[in-house]
């Protein structure tokens, strides 16, 4: 048991910081794109600018946890494609929670979009984690483990 939680400590140091950072800023982001795209768009369907702000923010995240988080090399559109799967996931969740907020339970589009994004930022992590940026038997030795120092 004390093992595991050593493990736990540091994937939370390691990687549990940089992505909350990360998930910080995507949020703002793809929350930002959205209300962007709803005020300049106000005649489109929400669902719709919110499938637009998502393939935005999914790009972001992508290439934030790439670079800041993760810090793979290379397999960039294999990682992408993960990324969508999992965000793809988070998205459809998100949009079925924004029908039901804003369609059925008639609460504000921005507003239920805020809760949904918060939702599925709390669900994602293990999707990235263990997925999107998983290392495989055939990568480089290097990349799987972090470069000392960082």
């Amino acid at each position: 048991m004390r093992k595991f939680l050593q493990a736990v400590k540091t994937e939370i140091l390691r990687r549990g910081i940089r992505y909350t950072i990360v998930g910080a800023w995507n949020t703002v982001f793809g929350l930002g794109c959205y209300t962007v795209l709803l005020l300049v768009f106000p005649r489109v369907h929400y669902l719709l600018l919110g499938v637009v702000s998502n393939v935005l923010a999914i790009t972001n995240a992508y290439l934030c946890y790439k670079f800041f988080v993760f810090k793979t090399k290379g397999h960039y559109l294999r990682e992408y494609f993960r990324c969508y799967v999992v965000y793809g996931g988070g998205m459809l969740a998100g949009m079925c929670g924004m029908f039901v907020c804003v369609s059925l339970l008639g609460f504000n589009a921005i507003w239920s979009n805020i809760f949904m994004t918060g939702t599925i930022f709390v669900f994602s992590y293990c999707g990235h984690r263990f997925f999107s940026f998983r290392r495989g038997r055939n990568d480089d030795e290097e990349d799987h483990s972090e470069n000392s120092g960082s």
